[in-house]
């Protein structure tokens, strides 16, 4: 049986590919990781296997997509479906250019019957749930009113969990990053949906750093999603199958982890993937502690390099001090 998702870490384009996922799932058998974003273009027109792949180990995993035509959508379902995904989430909430001259992601938020259309379309071809991350609205969208009348109509799509982004996204005058951070989150819109909508799953995103916040999300909601602070402190989520959903196994240290890793890397390099796809990930693996910057910077200024291998990483490790 699947853990509830109670804590899930975000889609994050360049972040969360197969090799950060391994390493995440080191961290904590429970916590829901997500594919960074796929468009329908990149998975019917391209190579689908290559960007489908993933370990086992990475379960449960969400695959992640990006369109707005429900039979591309229905198709690129079917993939995630039969390569075995144990949830596909729709992608409503990205606020970048590319996304809006290819009319998806939060340009999406003004047009909910379409999103009910693909929901249904997808989950016609999946016998996993499809989900729905979104923003609180988009531009001069009311925060409340306009987000309960698109859950509504989403819903009725046959989206039964929803991933909701407090904060609005304005595609006109902000960049993606600073659409990150500018619109002030708004956590009691997204109390509000949950309690107007008990009966469907409601997700928290935005602005949650540690894993404290999280849990105290799951007091008013069905699950708390950590972004780029997963990514670049990943070890506090070593602390999540412990503090989030009482597993009570000895929590490893970070050169445990690293120990663990290896050997995956080592397979990796054999593959002819470069140390730097892989190692990028493993630089805030111990951040706080006497060393980090050590760590980071001998990774950074070697792991390009012609032949690098996992000496490299083993190098690196020399720098840093931990307790146990």
């Amino acid at each position: 049986m699947l853990p509830e998702r109670f804590l899930s870490i975000a889609p994050m384009m360049e972040y969360t590919d197969r090799h950060d996922r391994y390493f995440l799932r080191l961290m904590s058998k429970h916590t829901w990781l997500y594919t960074e974003m796929l468009t329908t273009n990149t998975l019917i027109h391209g190579d689908a296997e290559r960007f489908l792949q993933y370990n086992k180990s990475e379960h449960p995993l969400a695959l992640q997509l990006g369109g707005s035509d429900p039979k591309d959508l229905a198709i690129c379902s079917k993939m995630a479906n039969d390569f075995g995904y144990d949830e596909i989430n729709l992608n409503i909430g990205c606020p970048s250019d590319r996304v809006k001259s290819g009319r998806f992601g939060a340009s999406l938020m003004a047009d909910p019957l379409l999103v009910a259309r693909c929901v249904e379309a997808m989950q016609a071809k999946s016998s996993v749930p499809v989900t729905v991350k979104c923003r609180l609205g988009i531009d001069d969208q009311d925060e409340y009113g306009d987000l309960k009348s698109f859950i509504q109509t989403v819903a009725k799509g046959g989206c039964q969990i929803f991933i909701i982004h407090a904060r609005k996204a304005w595609l006109q005058g902000l960049s993606p990053k600073e659409n990150r951070d500018v619109p002030p989150l708004n956590y009691e819109v997204v109390y509000r949906i949950k309690r107007e909508f008990p009966e469907l799953q409601i997700i928290i995103n935005g602005g949650l750093k540690t894993l404290e916040n999280a849990k105290k999300q799951l007091e008013f909601l069905d699950g708390a999603m950590i972004g780029r602070e997963a990514y670049h402190n990943p070890y506090i989520l070593a602390h999540a199958d412990q503090l989030i959903y009482g597993d009570q196994y000895k929590i490893p240290t970070r050169k445990k982890i690293l120990e663990q890793y290896l050997p995956y890397v080592e397979q990796q390099l054999t593959n002819g993937i470069n140390l730097t796809q892989i190692s990028r990930h493993l630089l805030g693996l111990f951040q706080g502690l006497p060393g980090a910057k050590a760590w980071r910077r001998h990774i950074s200024e070697n792991a390009y390099k012609d032949g690098a291998g996992i000496e490299v990483i083993e190098q690196a490790q020399r720098f840093v001090c931990e307790e146990i």
